[in-house]
């Protein structure tokens, strides 16, 4: 399924028409809003619309103790949606955005470019030109953001730190996309217990294996079936349940209950599960359809529902463990079980694709091995496919279903991983308001005493689960951390390596001159990662290939963290030496931009290329522009690759030895060589070890 989204020259449209056509810009603006609007309901909100189908369950898995206890239930899952789904991520986080683009890395790449932490020294001053690096912001000084930005780029500790806890989210998102499709599927399928008691967990956890794909009106559907059905338990079991929006409840429940509500708040997150989704999946729709959607559609029908259900519970706290489709009458209950198994497959895909995305944006980072990356549609690049973050998910989402069989374990592992998530992404909220927006102190000081320390406080919750299935998505965090960092530190090293022994000036004169060197008709594009100096692989090939091209440009590949730079602005280039037709080409991505064919972009070197040379009038810029285009005729374009290998020096610590010689050689071997992903044709390819 594609989602809409809507691009630069979109933008740019829609602002002409606002000039020429003001009366009628309203009524195409709205149109794009409410069709987008319409449509994010089928991909970013199937996981926090289907919550109502396992989460009183969580809060009440030792059952109904007291008839207020559901008041007080109800009253902290009011308040949750309120402040952490709407105003936490709907109002605060979306406007936190990364150029349209969300999730864990977006925070993280706002972050980098107002203060250097990137720990990769691959930063230059002509990075800040492009246009999509600076946001607006307020130009008011502030002593705070200056100290806190001093402190981190002085702080080599708080920098690792910040890139463990960008990692850490990616790897507890990564685990949400395993858990969703568990409980959610699970507790819908479950609902056939309800007609057939013969059925356990065990029959119920082998039908999960049909998985489709549907659309946003199946997900409309679902809203007006639980909202009705909320709206009828309402009334028809106790209107009174509306006294939960009184936050009195809240604090008898607590001190009436007081560890075992405590307890109950790892049952309450999942009801807000899928709310970081909304953040994630932004790449794919424009803020403000989502933010209507959020309000007119998604967060009245799951308070009906949750309002309904304790309503139903105030008279039967033995069905707190099916709730949802105990409190369902007779009626409807067919037509909603069919729409509740597919509304539940749906939400299993908003969380998979979220975790695609940022798994594309870590890859482009140096974050993540170089897995495959697959961009499904033409028109809008943020929809991608990762066929082994797929296949990983598949198949630790079996093993999940094979080894819990039942939705409270599941929920108490999901519990853990959606409360880490929503604390990662909050310091780096705060991050971004004390650094970028300079909000002022008391807000943010507001921010951190009430939504913050209500999730700090449901995270020691779920931790009281550990052992009860909260193990798990720490364990996968840790596995998925490893390896991010593993992969992260080797691509550091190698860069460090190069930028400390990168050849000078003088020694690259004598090599051009040097007679022994010959020169060959031709363009040698010689790939490096430095963004400054010569790699010292050059020397190596030199030594063990004595010929040079008559055109010889150091290509590095840059990713920037910003989401998209613009064709126009890609390529940067230099003159390593005035005299020689010796040049410098940095080519710079974003996190979201997609490589075309090595074709195309080699033509569209070449033509920038006499650009720059062009951009200096005069007969010796087209004698030079003449000269390439012959070493083009005559030569052709050659690539030049080094291919070096990391290993430990003698005398190392046996676990860095461990990690270095064995897993991040063996991750060397099983992911993508950079000529894959630079898709470079091996009959034009030579490669220096």
């Amino acid at each position: 399924m594609e989602a809409p989204t809507i691009e630069n020259h979109q933008l740019v449209t829609v602002g002409l028409l606002k000039l020429i056509f003001p009366h009628s810009f309203s009524l195409l603006y709205w149109g794009t809003i409410m069709k987008l609007a319409f449509q994010c309901i089928g991909v970013a909100f199937g996981d926090l619309g289907t919550s109502p189908l396992y989460t009183m369950p969580g809060v009440f898995s030792g059952g109904v103790k007291h008839r207020d206890d559901v008041l007080g239930a109800m009253s902290l899952i009011f308040y949750c949606i309120v402040l952490i789904s709407l105003i936490k991520y709907v109002i605060i986080v979306l406007s936190a955005n990364d150029n349209g683009e969300g999730g864990t890395f977006a925070l993280y790449s706002l972050i980098c470019r107002y203060a250097k932490v990137n720990l990769i020294p691959n930063h230059q001053a002509e990075d800040r030109k492009l246009s999509n690096y600076n946001l607006e912001m307020p130009s008011r000084r502030n002593k705070m953001a200056s100290a806190v930005r001093s402190k981190l780029e002085n702080s080599y500790v708080l920098r690792y730190l910040l890139l463990v806890m960008a990692m850490t989210g990616v790897s507890m998102l990564i685990g949400d996309g395993i858990f969703t499709p568990c409980i959610s599927v699970l507790s819908a399928v479950g609902g056939i217990k309800q007609v057939s008691s013969s059925l356990t967990d065990t029959w119920v956890m082998f039908g999960t294996d049909k998985v489709g794909y549907t659309f946003a009106p199946i997900l409309l559907l679902w809203f007006i079936f639980i909202a009705g059905v909320g709206f009828f338990n309402i009334l028809h079991h106790d209107p009174g349940i509306i006294k939960a929006v009184n936050p009195y409840y809240i604090l008898t429940y607590f001190l009436r209950s007081k560890k075992d509500a405590w307890v109950s708040l790892g049952g309450v997150i999942l009801c807000l599960t899928g709310s970081e989704a909304l953040f994630a999946d932004l790449g794919h729709f424009y803020i403000r359809s989502i933010q209507i959607s959020t309000c007119s559609v998604l967060l009245p029908s799951v308070l009906l529902n949750y309002f309904g259900q304790c309503a139903y519970l105030q008279n039967h706290g033995e069905d707190a463990l099916n709730s949802f489709y105990s409190s369902v009458p007779k009626i409807l209950y067919w037509p909603l079980f069919v729409v509740a198994v597919l509304a539940a497959i749906i939400a299993s895909q908003s969380l998979i694709s979220a975790s695609f995305s940022i798994v594309k944006q870590a890859v482009a980072l140096g974050c993540f091995p170089h897995v495959k990356v697959v961009h499904t549609s033409s028109k809008y690049e943020g929809q991608v496919y990762v066929p082994a973050i797929n296949t990983l998910l598949m198949l630790i989402c079996v093993a999940v279903t094979l080894g819990f069989k039942d939705t409270l374990q599941m929920g108490n592992a999901f519990g853990m991983s959606v409360a880490c998530v929503f604390c990662i992404t909050s310091v780096f909220l705060v991050l971004v308001m004390v650094m970028i927006w300079k909000t002022h102190p008391i807000l943010i000081i507001l921010y951190v005493l009430t939504i913050g320390s209500i999730e700090f406080v449901i995270l020691s919750s779920v931790f009281y689960k550990f052992v009860d299935g909260g193990y798990l998505p720490l364990l996968i965090a840790l596995i998925m951390g490893a390896t991010m960092l593993t992969w992260h530190y080797g691509y550091r090293k190698k860069y460090t390596y190069e930028f400390k022994n990168k050849v000078a000036t003088e020694k690259l004169t004598d090599i051009i001159f040097d007679q022994r060197i010959h020169r060959i008709q031709g363009v040698g594009l010689f790939y490096t990662h430095l963004v400054d100096g010569i790699a010292p692989i050059f020397t190596h090939y030199v030594s063990n290939v004595p010929a040079l091209h008559s055109v010889l440009v150091f290509l590095t590949i840059k990713a920037v963290p910003i989401s998209r730079v613009l064709p126009e602005e890609r390529f940067l280039f230099q003159r390593v030496r005035p005299d020689q037709l010796i040049f410098r080409c940095i080519v710079r991505y974003g996190y979201h931009d997609s490589r075309k064919e090595q074709s195309s972009f080699e033509e569209t070197l070449m033509n920038e290329l006499n650009k720059f040379i062009l951009h200096d009038d005069g007969e010796e810029a087209e004698r030079e522009v003449e000269l390439i285009d012959n070493a083009l005729r005559y030569g052709g374009v050659v690539y030049l690759m080094g291919e070096g290998e990391i290993l430990c020096s003698k005398g190392s610590f046996w676990m860095k030895k461990l990690v270095v010689d064995y897993f991040y050689k063996w991750l060397t071997r099983n992911v993508r060589e950079p000529d894959e992903i630079f898709m470079i044709p091996r009959k034009r390819l030579l490669k220096v070890g």
